[in-house]
């Protein structure tokens, strides 16, 4: 009997609620619903009788082919085709944005671009991506998009979680020619179930990547527009999280829900949101063990440029690492047409603007891993080597990140009755851990200080 994914990836915490193992289920017996922490996992609906172990295998957060080893296999034999570690595979890295839909994206609109652009050429027959639902028990799930037009009214960041267990189905129902957009640990399963289905592998022709630093749970969304002023969640029926604002650098973007009458909220990043995001507040425990930054198996890659001479300007900018020599070519025909603004770009300036999320998925990886092994907990491997030797206040800050992670999915069900927010009140819940952490970086800037005085202060 082979092991499946309940027993060693849902009950070891360690499920990313990708929704890939459901999909490719030959008996479809697995279905994805949402825990009481807003986390999609996997749950059996009637007993597994042929124990074949594929929704295991294509687990991206099983014991399976790390990125390394897949990418080889499948752009390792291009030419012209570059490789570093922290980057993976790579043809081409840019810098730009697109002319046409710049100011409605999240950043430069670069990855909307060539969507649309795919399906102009005749190049696809069908977008995958997240769309928005305006339903509050759903704000967001992946949907099939045929006309560049609904592809164009979906752009933006998605800060929430989605699955992918219909999408596949659909794909394996339907011939056609898919293009598929997910966070890393998604292309991932992507690829694993691609290797042992012929139907996806042919079917799904480009994957588009986005560079992650950590998921986040429905109750992010709920908290967030809490904050904003939006306590109902009953009567939220949209929410944006990427605002720009003229007056603002792109980094200080706001988020913005709209209830059931029109009305709007907004809070901006400064303002309380990015409190949420930096110390990990209702991320899932699998982002503790996920060591790609640049979704290195899809076949081009976008992100923020956060680099000095472009995080200033509000409009925003997409770096862009290229796999594909086909998308490369789709790339320069926009640059020649003007359709884009783009140029290439050394990548190690792509490395230094995504340097935080190398050092929380790598560095820091080092030390979560380590920490799991000593307290005996199942955890897959990686490509980064367990190690403790990361310095004090790093390790202290770790540790207080992670008590902050678990600490607010189980504080915020105290907080949210009957769909009603209390996110002051859970935020001052909160407030002991973020001062801790403040202290923290406080202590950082003086390194000098006696060894046995930094202890006393981290106890």
């Amino acid at each position: 009997m082979k092991p499946n994914v309940i027993d060693e990836i849902v009950k070891n915490e360690l499920c990313i609620g990708c929704g890939t193992c459901a999909g490719i289920c030959p008996q479809k017996i697995l279905k994805i619903q949402d825990n009481e922490y807003g986390e999609y996992i996997p749950s059996e609906i009637q007993v597994c009788d042929s124990h074949c172990g594929l929704c295991l295998e294509v687990c991206p957060f099983g014991n399976n082919e790390n990125e390394t080893q897949i990418g080889a296999k499948i752009y390792g034999s291009i030419e012209g085709m570059k490789y570093l570690p922290e980057t993976g595979y790579y043809l081409d890295s840019y810098v730009g944005y697109s002319n046409e839909f710049r100011q409605r994206s999240a950043s430069g609109g670069m990855a909307t671009w060539l969507l649309t652009k795919l399906l102009k050429e005749d190049v696809v027959d069908y977008v995958i991506c997240p769309t928005s639902q305006k339903n509050p028990e759903k704000l967001f799930s992946f949907e099939i998009l045929s006309d560049k037009n609904y592809v164009k009214s979906s752009s933006g960041s998605v800060y929430y979680p989605v699955e992918m267990s219909e999408v596949i189905q659909k794909i394996l129902e339907t011939p056609g020619r898919y293009v598929i957009t997910g966070l890393p640990c998604f292309i991932k399963a992507l690829r694993l179930a691609s290797q042992r289905n012929r139907k996806l592998r042919e079917r799904i022709v480009f994957t588009i990547g986005l560079v992650c630093g950590q998921m986040k749970s429905k109750n992010y969304t709920k908290y967030i527009a809490a904050l904003a002023g939006n306590k109902d969640l009953n009567k939220i029926q949209n929410v944006y999280y990427r605002g720009k604002s003229p007056e603002k650098p792109a980094s200080n973007f706001y988020f913005q829900s709209t209830d059931e009458h029109g009305a709007q909220q907004k809070i901006f990043w400064n303002e309380g949101v990015s409190e949420a995001w930096v110390n990990r507040w209702f991320t899932p425990n699998a982002c503790n063990y996920c060591d790609d930054v640049f979704a290195e198996l899809a076949d081009v890659t976008f992100m923020d440029a956060w680099l000095p001479e472009y995080s200033n300007d509000s409009r925003g900018t997409n770096l862009v690492l290229v796999r594909s020599p086909e998308i490369q070519v789709i790339i320069q025909k926009g640059i020649e047409e003007l359709e884009i603004t783009t140029s290439e770009i050394p990548v190690k300036k792509v490395k230094q603007s995504q340097s935080g999320v190398l050092e929380l998925k790598r560095k820091q990886l080092s030390y979560r891993l380590y920490l799991a092994k000593q307290k005996g907990l199942k955890v897959p491997e990686k490509r980064v080597n367990p190690s403790k030797d990361i310095g004090l206040l790093k390790k202290r800050e770790i540790k207080l990140k992670t008590l902050m992670q678990e600490e607010s999915k189980q504080l915020f069900l105290n907080y949210c009755q009957n769909q009603f927010v209390e996110g002051e009140t859970f935020r001052s819940r909160m407030n002991p851990f973020v001062r801790q952490t403040c202290q923290l970086r406080f202590l950082g800037k003086f390194t000098l200080l006696p060894m046995r005085t930094i202890k006393r202060i981290c106890k």
